[in-house]
């Protein structure tokens, strides 16, 4: 059963107050963080409030600072504990006014206290079919186990390690000669797809975390989106 949804919504006619407020956590080099800032510049209906790592040298940093984009980052080495780090890098996304979090190759498990804090407002994109191969090295991990698909999620982050209830997944063939290397390339451009595609539904105010369900369009799915070449459709 195919599901079209319609997606688009003119930059220009929002007002700044309309546009969803989103945050950004990094680690590394901002590949995603890069196709959001180009969306946003564009037609996808976000404002981003603020771009935070957990190193000072994250590549993503300088993308987001030629972007205009306010950023911070909190060494958790720093901190005498992990709640503390939490604490001191959370009060300043608040600060900030994110509506939405999203964990974009940000590579600490956040522990349960925040993420309950942030209940349906956190979500994470992770280069896997979820519920396969949670965790790291999914590439190679995939190639091993002899799997004809491979993918990307976004999900909910819950305290459990990439076992939040999904949102959507995009996936691409395995072909003979894949390395771990060519099959994460090839996946790349794929998670941009996603993740611009499940944050337009959230910038519509049509998806919502109940409990530990999806509500889209105030209706529970009961499997997750799955993107198609057609950016505007869904199975």
């Amino acid at each position: 059963m195919w599901l079209r949804l319609a997606l688009r919504t003119t930059v220009s006619t929002l007002s700044d107050a309309e546009r969803l407020k989103v945050a950004v956590l990094i680690s590394g080099r901002g590949s995603n963080l890069g196709a959001l800032i180009d969306a946003a510049a564009c037609d996808l209906p976000i404002e981003l409030v603020g771009v935070f790592a957990d190193r000072a040298d994250a590549l993503g940093l300088q993308r987001a600072n030629t972007a205009g984009i306010a950023t911070c980052s909190f060494n958790p080495k720093a901190y005498a504990d992990k709640a503390a780090f939490e604490s001191d890098l959370f009060a300043a996304v608040e600060r900030s006014g994110a509506e939405l979090v999203i964990l974009a190759g940000f590579m600490r498990v956040l522990s349960a206290p925040t993420v309950q804090a942030w209940h349906g407002r956190l979500i994470n994109i992770h280069p896997s079919l979820l519920p396969k191969y949670p965790g790291l090295h999914t590439h190679q991990r995939v190639l091993e186990a002899g799997d004809a698909l491979h993918g990307a999620s976004v999900h909910f982050v819950t305290a459990v390690l990439d076992g939040g209830p999904v949102l959507m997944q995009v996936q691409v063939e395995i072909t003979d000669g894949d390395s771990a290397e060519s099959l994460a390339a090839r996946l790349l451009q794929q998670e941009h797809r996603l993740l611009l595609a499940s944050v337009r539904l959230f910038a519509a105010r049509r998806v919502q975390l109940v409990k530990d369900q999806i509500e889209l369009d105030g209706q529970i799915i009961l499997e997750p989106l799955l993107l198609t070449d057609d950016a505007d459709v869904f199975s």
